[in-house]
């Protein structure tokens, strides 16, 4: 004779069963990603409301990190998607074959400056990310240091040992400083270059970090007074109470977009089409608006209380196809010329 208890044990082992069945019939989704942890939850979620049946399992580091692992995995591909990584690292791996190409629901939507220019393209924007200074105002008025208003501000005395910035190698958003001051000074040694511009920025350096966000983080926390990062960790850090300035330096800022594609050789080629078809769509720039001040989708972000209304006219014009076609070579420029002050890695 059963007993109650057994018929709850039964009934308890059925419903494991289907919920154990409903998880297994769920496609699992390999995306590689250089977005902010901080992010990474909304943006999830946003996705699963329009498609429950997929889940995303993310592999997240630096933008450098990511592209360097994405390229040692070029004949043995892991990734299924690549989301939130900079535009110039998926325009390398576009050259070198590995990128799905597929036109997205929503690609009308998106400015043409702001995706791949073939169709169908390799690669779409999803925001813009741009260099910002944070700039500690309690540890400057303490050492009697000026708030800098443009990037050679940074190379005066004062600030000798108390600059941080990113490490292009490991750092999109140091990538993207590097060639911006080479967009902006050249790309020849010699008289006002850009390298001539970064050697004497190097002697003011107190480290070169492996993360875009930890030199704002070193600044908002009084560790140095200024940290060369980007505009979302600054506003982030500055909503939440740091004493720091966002300064926007006046020649130009250098930036990327934060991009997404479908890697070659999928199995989950499907749910990776539906995953790009949400990243273009206009919830999902909605949710990149509250992170960012210009999204790929115009008229789409709300204005961030700390980022100037003509934050999209300071951008520096940047080539992203020589970007992509030089980082070899300038990264190796910069290693060999700077190397010795960025942080261990772990």
């Amino acid at each position: 004779m059963q007993t109650p208890g057994y018929k709850k044990l039964i009934t308890l082992a059925a419903l494991l069963a289907i919920a154990g069945a409903a998880q297994a019939q769920k496609t699992q989704l390999l995306v590689y990603t250089a977005l902010e942890t901080d992010q990474l939850k909304a943006y999830q979620e946003g996705f699963n409301k329009a498609y429950p049946d997929i889940d995303i399992r993310w592999v997240r580091d630096s933008t450098g990190v990511i592209t360097a692992k994405l390229l040692a995995e070029k004949a043995n591909p892991q990734a299924d998607a690549v989301m939130g990584v900079a535009a110039t690292s998926l325009a390398l791996m576009d050259k070198q074959g590995m990128l799905e190409a597929y036109r997205p629901l929503n690609l009308d939507a998106i400015m043409s400056q702001y995706r791949d220019k073939k169709n169908p393209p390799a690669w779409f924007g999803m925001d813009i990310w741009g260099a910002t200074v944070c700039f500690n105002t309690v540890e400057a008025k303490k050492r009697n240091i000026p708030v800098p208003t443009t990037w050679k501000d940074l190379l005066k005395p004062e600030y000798k040992g108390q600059v941080v910035m990113p490490n292009p190698a490991s750092s999109g958003t140091g990538y993207f400083d590097v060639t911006a001051w080479l967009t902006l000074w050249g790309d020849k040694d010699g008289k006002g270059g850009g390298w001539e511009f970064m050697d004497k920025l190097h002697e003011n350096i107190a480290q070169y970090t492996h993360s875009g966000s930890k030199p704002c983080n070193m600044a908002a926390s009084g560790e140095f007074v200024a940290g060369i990062s980007f505009e979302y960790r600054a506003n982030a850090n500055k909503a939440k109470g740091a004493p720091i300035e966002l300064v926007f330096p006046k020649e130009g800022l250098g930036w990327d977009i934060e991009a997404f594609a479908i890697h070659k050789g999928t199995k989950k080629l499907d749910a990776a089409k539906k995953l790009a078809d949400w990243a273009s769509s206009k919830d999902a720039m909605l949710l990149y608006g509250k992170n960012f001040a210009i999204t790929a989708q115009p008229g789409v972000a709300a204005p961030l209380a700390n980022v100037p209304k003509d934050y999209e006219q300071r951008l520096v014009k940047m080539d992203f196809d020589w970007a992509a076609s030089n980082r070899e070579r300038i990264l190796a420029e910069w290693t060999r010329r700077y190397n010795a002050k960025s942080e261990p890695k772990k």
